[in-house]
């Protein structure tokens, strides 16, 4: 079992960055893939970025590329966002995700992970 926190999000304007991070209990984090996904208003949850057990490699989604970096400490269980030149559309719950690694990299959709944590929200304004 693990359990998952987000923090860092907020409101922010367009142009600006932000760091998010995950905090996940139990002595196993190092056996997850982590990812994050995000959820816009009435739309549905997509994938923004993965990172594997090891932090190597990583994969991102074409809308984030660039201006995402994903990164994780195994000794402190962590894992972050950083996020630049945001953009109003960014605006999105965003959650981090811990999956058992497949044997398909990357692991994108939602299904792929076991335990989710309770998102925070990023509001960009324009």
């Amino acid at each position: 079992q693990v359990q998952l926190v987000e923090s860092g999000g907020g409101l922010v304007q367009a142009g600006d960055s932000l760091r998010l991070s995950c905090a996940a209990s139990g002595r196993t984090f190092s056996s997850y893939a982590m990812a994050w996904f995000r959820q816009a208003p009435g739309k549905e949850r997509e994938f923004a970025a993965i990172i594997s057990r090891s932090g190597t490699p990583t994969y991102y989604a074409n809308s984030v590329r660039g201006r995402f970096t994903i990164s994780r400490d195994n000794a402190k269980n962590t894992v972050d966002l950083q996020m630049i030149s945001l953009k109003p559309e960014d605006t999105a719950v965003y959650y981090c995700a811990a999956g058992v690694p497949h044997t398909t990299w990357p692991m994108t959709t939602a299904p792929s992970f076991d335990y989710w944590g309770q998102g925070t929200q990023v509001t960009v304004s324009s």
